[in-house]
């Protein structure tokens, strides 16, 4: 195993830091990737459907198994293909005489993700987003721009 690592060969610091480094482009890249395919997916999904309960808004809601940050709500993908939080308020204060009204639909975009959340995210959002497709196209409805 001329000019190659053994396995008993030790590595260097710095060694460590380039594969971690590698590993994380590779996270990174994947992650860019999938979002990629999500506003794809999302583009082609029309109409878009409504989130179940809201007056206002066309989203999906996401599955978060395997996400680990535990302060995320209602996570949605919106018709553009984007990750949001999804958050409604309702305010039945004096001046309000209709339901409707007193209703607050609003998606936050979600900023800052770990590329690992990123990835697992859009992985869900995607397979979702797959599965009202293939859900249309069984019932006969035909695809977007048809």
């Amino acid at each position: 195993m001329a000019g190659g690592l053994r396995y008993h060969d030790r590595m260097t610091s710095s060694e460590y830091f380039a594969r971690k480094q590698q590993a994380d482009l590779i996270v990174e890249r994947t992650a860019q990737q999938l979002k990629l395919l999500l506003e794809e997916a999302a583009k082609s999904l029309r109409p878009f459907p409504p989130f179940p309960g809201a007056f206002f808004t066309n989203a999906v809601e996401i599955n978060l198994e395997g996400v680990e940050r535990p302060d995320m709500g209602c996570v949605v993908v919106g018709e553009d293909g984007k990750l949001y939080e999804l958050q409604m308020e309702i305010d039945f204060g004096e001046d309000v005489v209709d339901p409707v009204q007193a209703r607050e639909e609003t998606l936050k975009k979600l900023e800052e993700l770990h590329p690992r959340d990123e990835i697992i995210l859009a992985y869900n959002a995607l397979t979702r987003l797959t599965e009202i497709a293939l859900e249309r196209a069984d019932a006969g409805e035909p695809a977007a721009g048809a």
